[in-house]
């Protein structure tokens, strides 16, 4: 039998009522059984889905870009990078700006946006319009990895945060599955602008189901934007050693893994390989990295944070050497290995990032973007080098790289641990699990 909402959900000017008495009780917001939680986790589970598809789907078709706008190899790494390095720098502004113009609307305009940005870009025939109209994407991206988890934080029961929270994140990994998967049968039956239609008509149709799913937030009150404040605050935040070490961690973990990623596409083309469109078949190995979160809360759990982190930073590491052994089969089970690992690392990481901001009296919007422009800096370089590489160097150079940064995520894991236990301790140590809420974008 279903539960009884836990309580009245105004719509409107009640719905805007409702907001202005302040921020929801923690005995309040939907719980499963609810039509409404129903509603919102489907709706931005698929919207997470939407958006990391469109962002990522242009990983493996690198090679058909190169051929098309006729740009190098290393050159053609930029259609991703513009748009993740633009993604990480608006996430800086767009918390901020939710707050001002509130959640839905961002989560709306955000998808919808981007979408309308990628039928465009399906149709340009200049290089630069499309690293133009990519880099306006990113922006647009940037707003539901801003947004979600608040929203949900602030609208959903406390003891269903962890699973609607899994729901948002699982949409947000399937979407980065998806957007290595579909592209190359896409491209192969219809082109690029035939793969691109499809992706941006996914979005499009996302930002529909957000909009007929998604109720207004009942959990929030709008306020003015204080630039000030927000600047104070993040000054904070990144002179705190912690958080400073773990940034780096999800700069050094995503460059590895992009850049594998990024190069694996070029690699598969080449002798001895030569797979054409069916390339496509090694990311099958993807979705066995989205169990990696689950696992990494486990070992943390079991074993604390820094134990658990230097781990699936090794398994990173011993990913990249069995892509790098030359059978199809080991470099199948390499990624899927990479993928995993990193999958876990980064889970480990944002969730440290909010637990260190939280107990240390940081603000953890400030600490979570200053992570993900880490992070998605990491990306933008890492992915971009990693092709030259290739171009210039072979595989070996890209091998290299990637085990260059997993030894910097595992050091900077250290320190961040270190950190810990020498820094201020206003509650515990924080040697346990990750919170539930970190903001955790798709890969």
């Amino acid at each position: 039998m279903l539960s009884r909402p836990s309580r009245p959900r105004p719509r409107g000017r009640a719905a805007d009522a409702a907001a202005a008495t302040g921020p929801v009780r923690a005995d309040r917001g939907y719980r499963p059984g609810d039509r409404a939680y129903r509603r919102i986790v489907v709706g931005l589970g698929l919207g997470g889905l939407a958006n990391f598809a469109l962002l990522y789907y242009v990983q493996p078709l690198l090679p058909s870009l190169a051929q098309r706008y006729s740009v190098p190899a290393g050159t053609s790494a930029q259609a991703l990078s513009v748009s993740t390095m633009a993604m990480a720098v608006a996430l800086l502004g767009i918390g901020p700006l939710s707050d001002a113009v509130g959640r839905v609307n961002v989560l709306r305009w955000s998808l919808a946006a981007s979408g309308a940005l990628g039928l465009v870009s399906a149709f340009v025939t200049s290089w630069s319009a499309l690293l133009v109209l990519r880099g306006l994407m990113g922006v647009a991206l940037a707003g539901l990895p801003a947004v979600a988890l608040a929203y949900l934080r602030e609208e959903i029961h406390p003891s269903a945060h962890p699973q609607a929270n899994a729901t948002y994140i699982a949409g947000t990994a399937t979407g980065g599955a998806l957007g290595r998967l579909l592209p190359g049968p896409l491209d192969a039956w219809g082109g690029w602008t035939f793969a691109t239609c499809v992706v941006a008509g996914v979005t499009l149709a996302a930002a529909l189901a957000v909009v007929l799913l998604v109720p207004a937030s009942s959990g929030f009150t709008p306020t003015p934007p204080r630039v000030r404040a927000v600047l104070a605050a993040m000054g904070r935040t990144v002179r705190d050693p912690v958080v400073v070490a773990l940034c780096v961690v999800g700069f050094a973990g995503m460059g590895a893994f992009v850049g594998v990623y990024n190069a694996i596409a070029f690699r598969l083309q080449a002798p001895p390989y030569a797979m054409g469109h069916a390339a496509t078949l090694v990311y099958l190995a993807y979705p066995v990295g989205i169990a990696g979160p689950t696992v990494a809360r486990l070992l943390a759990a079991r074993w604390g944070r820094l134990p658990a982190t230097v781990l699936l930073v090794g398994g990173m590491a011993a990913g990249t050497l069995l892509v790098g052994a030359g059978p199809l089969p080991a470099v199948m089970v390499g990624l899927g290995v990479l993928t995993f690992a990193f999958l876990g690392t980064h889970s480990q990481a944002t969730g440290w990032v909010v637990d260190r901001a939280r107990r240390t009296g940081l603000g953890t919007a400030q600490a979570s973007s200053g992570y993900l422009l880490a992070y998605y800096t990491g990306s933008a370089a890492i992915g971009v080098t990693a092709t030259h590489l290739w171009a210039s160097h072979g595989w070996a150079a890209v091998t290299v790289l990637s085990l260059g940064l997993a030894v910097l995520a595992a050091a900077a894991t250290a320190l961040a641990a270190r950190g810990e236990r020498t820094g201020p301790r206003h509650q515990d140590a924080g040697d346990g699990a990750p919170v539930t809420d970190a903001v955790v974008p798709g890969p």
